[in-house]
């Protein structure tokens, strides 16, 4: 195995990881646990399945961390195709997107101790008041969620451009993802614009999001193939 090819698959391996962990809070946890518009029944259920929750928001914190190193792994793989690209995408994928990982774990926390109430200080807000907080702290965190799909929408255009340039990873991936950052871009737009149309951009844009799944598994699979020389750029 080349030292390229060697670099290409630890990128897919954490690109893998990250997406697989933090995937437990983003898609699976709303699924299983949250009642849309229903504030007693969310609560409810945060309760009645605290462990799962807070798995849950074990699994974004850590999503969140390892999605520190995806764009320092294809950094490290791409800066020698086009090192400003490769800096804009380490801002746009890593440095915007990671700190509302950390700034969402608040707003998870406040929606449990809300649903579950005992401590002295929240004895004075009645029960249904407490479930509607509970329910507010959640919507935020969806709403900081939908922030950040504009930034996981631009990071890959420059990611994009370089797997198209780059000569030893297949254009059409570049294609692909840059393509990709359509719908991200337009979840988040939709999202604040005409509330609850998110779900519906999500599953039109599903075919062009899969080009980041077909690029993690291309990189863990086949590497990277050098066609022109351009192993002798890497950085090892």
């Amino acid at each position: 195995m080349t030292p390229l090819s060697r670099n290409a698959r630890v990128a897919g391996l954490l690109y893998i990881l990250a997406s697989a962990v933090a995937i437990v809070r983003l898609l699976y946890i709303p699924k299983a646990l949250f009642v849309h518009g229903n504030a007693a029944a969310t609560a409810s259920n945060l309760v009645a399945h605290e462990s799962l929750f807070r798995m849950g928001i074990v699994c974004y914190l850590v999503g969140g961390t390892l999605w520190l190193f995806v764009p320092l792994a294809l950094y490290r793989l791409l800066k020698g195709v086009d090192q400003t690209l490769a800096v804009m995408m380490v801002i746009l994928g890593s440095l915007m997107q990671v700190p509302t990982y950390f700034f969402n774990t608040v707003t998870d926390v406040a929606a449990l101790r809300f649903a579950r109430g005992g401590a002295d200080f929240l004895s004075v807000i009645d029960k249904p008041q407490r479930e509607a907080l509970a329910l507010l702290s959640l919507n935020l965190h969806h709403q900081l969620d939908l922030a950040n799909m504009m930034f996981a929408g631009l990071w890959l255009l420059p990611f994009g451009l370089l797997v198209y340039k780059s000569r030893f990873l297949p254009r059409f991936l570049g294609v692909w993802l840059m393509a990709a950052s359509v719908p991200y871009v337009a979840i988040c737009v939709s999202g604040f614009l005409q509330p609850g149309s998110e779900d519906r951009i999500f599953s039109l844009g599903q075919p062009l999001m899969l080009g980041e799944v077909a690029t993690m598994l291309w990189l863990v699979v086949m590497g990277a193939k050098d066609r022109s020389g351009a192993a002798r750029q890497e950085i090892v």
